[in-house]
């Protein structure tokens, strides 16, 4: 093996050859792993249960509702956290958190009384 071919390998590798990041730069990449995580998953989901909670407290008698499992029924009585339904001839009671969407608004009449 020539000298200067073996000099040339016992030589520490400059800093700019080891590649990678410098030792400051690795809470900016954290930083921005957690701020791309919040923004992507988190706000998003807060946005969700939000829209849910007003969706359920807005829930009136009269209202044509979806539950979670897919029953389409109307409502008929509210409770506290209950809500019977009527589905075709029948009554069903199901916890008010079960509702997934209301797809059709009662009567301004209806709500009146």
């Amino acid at each position: 093996m020539p000298a200067s071919l073996w000099l040339a390998l016992q030589q520490p590798a400059s800093p700019a050859a080891k590649g990678g990041a410098p030792v400051w730069w690795w809470p900016v990449e954290i930083g921005l792993i957690i701020a791309i995580f919040y923004f992507v998953m988190i706000r998003p989901q807060r946005r969700q249960q939000e829209a849910q909670r007003q969706l359920l407290s807005s829930v009136q008698k009269g209202d044509q509702v979806v539950t979670a499992s897919g029953i389409v029924g109307e409502v008929v009585y509210l409770k506290d956290d209950q809500v019977t339904i009527r589905s075709g001839e029948t009554k069903l009671v199901v916890l008010k958190t079960a509702i997934a969407q209301i797809t059709n608004r009662a009567p301004a009449e209806a709500k009146a009384s």
